[in-house]
C-alpha cells in the first residue's frame, strides 16, 4: 500500500490596485522609469516575466510615458500625461498573488513626486469587493 501525497495547490487571490494622481515631476527618462519599475516588482515580491515595455507618446493631448510590466501573476501598467499645468498619472496593478498595496502606494508617491493620490484596492475573487480606498493630499 502506498501513501498518497498531499499536494499543496496555491489558490489565486485576484487583487487589483488602481491609483490616480497628479505629479509634480513627470518622468523624463525612459531608463530611470525602467529601473524604478524593475525595483518595484522586486520590492513587492513579484516575478517579472516580460518588460518593462516603455514608450513615449507624442500625440498632442496624450503626451507622456506609457509603461507595462508583465509579472508572473499578471501585470503592472502606468500612464503619465505630462502636458498642461497639472501633469497626472494612472497606475494599475493586478495580481493573483498577495498584494501589499500600501507599499505600492508609498513607492508610487515617492517616484512620481505625487501632489495627491487617490486609490482603490479591489478583491476580484468573486465579483468586485473594494477592501480599501482613500485619498492623500500629499502636498
Amino acid at each position: 500500500m502506498t501513501k498518497s501525497k498531499k499536494i499543496s495547490k496555491k489558490v489565486p487571490l485576484h487583487k487589483h490596485l488602481l491609483i490616480n494622481g497628479h505629479t509634480l515631476t513627470p518622468p523624463t527618462s525612459k531608463r530611470r522609469l525602467k529601473k524604478w519599475l524593475n525595483q518595484l516588482v522586486h520590492d513587492i515580491g513579484m516575478k517579472r516575466i516580460g518588460g518593462p515595455f516603455i514608450r513615449y507618446v507624442k500625440a498632442e493631448g496624450n503626451r507622456g510615458f506609457t509603461a507595462v510590466v508583465m509579472i508572473e501573476t499578471s501585470h503592472i501598467a502606468l500612464h503619465v500625461w505630462d502636458e498642461g499645468p497639472k501633469p497626472y498619472f494612472r497606475f494599475d496593478l493586478y495580481t493573483c498573488g498577495p498584494l501589499h498595496h500600501t507599499t505600492v502606494l508609498n513607492e508610487v508617491q515617492v517616484f512620481l513626486d505625487a501632489e495627491d493620490l487617490e486609490w482603490m484596492a479591489i478583491d476580484r475573487e468573486e465579483g468586485f469587493f473594494e477592501y480599501d480606498n482613500g485619498r492623500r493630499p500629499v502636498r
